[in-house]
C-alpha cells in the first residue's frame, strides 16, 4: 500500500468537493479499495499503485473541467469519472464552443447558427442587440455569455432588467416587499440563471451583489462599469427609457438588449424604445444587431408553428 497526496492550490476546496462533500462521495463511491481523505485543500490517497494511478487521472479531469470552466457539480463528476478517460479528454477537445455547464451537467452552448453569430458579436462589440421571436433563445445564450464572464473574470458583476410594464414600474400597490413585487417580472431571468448556477451559490452571489436582477426603472442614476449587462423584453420599453439604460454603459461594460418587436406591450400611443433606438444606432461602430426568425426557434415544435400563425395573421390585417 503507498499513500499520494494531491493540492488543490488556489482552489477553494469546497468548489471541488461539493457542499456536504456530495462530489467527493460521488468519487469515493467509485473507488471503494482506496482510502481518500479530505484535509483542507491536501487530498490522501492510500491504497494499490495501479488503482491509485487510475484515481489520479481521473481526479485531473475533474481538475482540468475547473479550471476551463470554474465550475463543477456532482453530475459533471459522474459523468467524468464513470465515462471512459479517452472519451472525456476528447468531448474537452471538442467543447470549444460550450458556454458553461448546467447545474445538471448538461452543457450549454448554440444550437442554431444565428446564436453562434450572437455569440460572435457579443465578443467582438460592447452593445448587441439581439432581437427575434420567443424561443430562439437570445436571452439565454446572453445569461450564458454573462455567467462564462463572471466567471473568467471579464467582468465584476452581472445585471439582469427588464421593463415592468404590466405594472407600468408603478409596482407599489402589489402586495409583499418589495422582493415580492418584482419577482413575477423577473421570474424568467431567475429561470435561466438557477439552470447554470447551483442553488447555493446563486444565493451568495445575489446577496453580495455580484449578480443583480431589477426593473428597469431601478437603472436610473447608475453608471454600470466592469459589468455583464443584460436587458431583456426591450421592445417595452419607452423612447425614454431606452436611452437612459443605454447611457449607463460605463468603463469595461458589455451590454445585451434582447426584444421581440412583435410582441409590444405598450399602450397603443407610446412608441417603443428598442423600435427607435435600433434606427438610430444602426451605423454606429462598435454597436451590433442580430434578427433571429422562426427557424431559429428551439422550444416545443409547435411554439414555431404558433409564431408562423399569428405571423400570417399580421400580415393579413396589414
Amino acid at each position: 500500500m503507498i499513500e499520494k497526496s494531491i493540492f488543490l492550490e488556489g482552489i477553494d476546496p469546497i468548489e471541488i468537493y461539493g457542499a456536504n462533500n456530495v462530489n467527493l462521495n460521488k468519487i469515493k463511491d467509485f473507488f471503494p479499495k482506496l482510502k481518500i481523505l479530505a484535509r483542507g485543500d491536501e487530498l490522501k490517497i492510500q491504497g494499490d499503485t495501479d488503482e491509485i494511478s487510475i484515481f489520479i487521472d481521473k481526479f485531473n479531469l475533474v481538475l482540468k473541467h475547473f479550471h476551463k470552466y470554474n465550475s463543477i457539480n456532482e453530475k459533471l463528476v459522474e459523468r467524468i469519472i464513470f465515462e471512459d478517460t479517452a472519451i472525456v479528454e476528447q468531448m474537452y477537445e471538442n467543447a470549444d464552443n460550450i458556454l458553461v455547464f448546467g447545474n445538471n451537467g448538461k452543457s450549454i452552448k448554440p444550437r442554431n447558427a444565428h446564436q453562434v453569430e450572437l455569440i460572435e458579436k457579443m465578443v467582438a462589440n460592447d452593445l448587441v442587440f439581439a432581437i427575434g421571436p420567443a424561443g430562439t433563445g437570445k436571452t439565454y445564450i446572453a445569461i450564458a455569455m454573462a455567467i462564462r464572464a463572471l466567471r473568467k473574470k471579464a467582468v465584476r458583476k452581472i445585471i439582469l432588467s427588464r421593463p415592468a410594464v404590466e405594472a407600468e414600474e408603478k409596482l407599489g400597490f402589489l402586495p409583499g416587499d418589495l422582493k415580492d413585487k418584482l419577482d413575477p417580472y423577473l421570474q424568467p431571468l431567475y429561470d435561466a440563471l438557477r439552470d447554470m448556477i447551483p442553488a447555493r451559490k446563486l444565493e451568495e452571489y445575489i446577496k453580495e451583489g455580484i449578480i443583480q436582477i431589477a426593473p428597469l426603472a431601478y437603472m436610473r442614476g447608475r453608471t454600470l462599469s466592469h459589468a455583464f449587462v443584460i436587458l431583456d423584453e426591450a421592445q417595452n420599453t419607452t423612447q425614454n427609457q431606452m436611452k437612459m439604460f443605454l447611457t449607463r454603459m460605463g468603463e469595461g461594460s458589455k451590454f445585451v438588449i434582447t426584444g421581440d418587436v412583435t410582441q409590444i406591450d405598450l399602450p397603443q400611443r407610446i412608441k417603443s424604445g428598442l423600435i427607435e433606438s435600433l434606427k438610430l444606432l444602426q451605423n454606429v461602430n462598435g454597436i451590433a444587431t442580430i434578427m433571429f426568425d422562426q427557424k431559429d426557434i428551439i422550444r416545443h415544435n409547435l411554439v414555431r408553428d404558433i409564431v408562423n400563425a399569428y405571423a400570417k395573421l399580421v400580415n393579413n390585417e396589414d
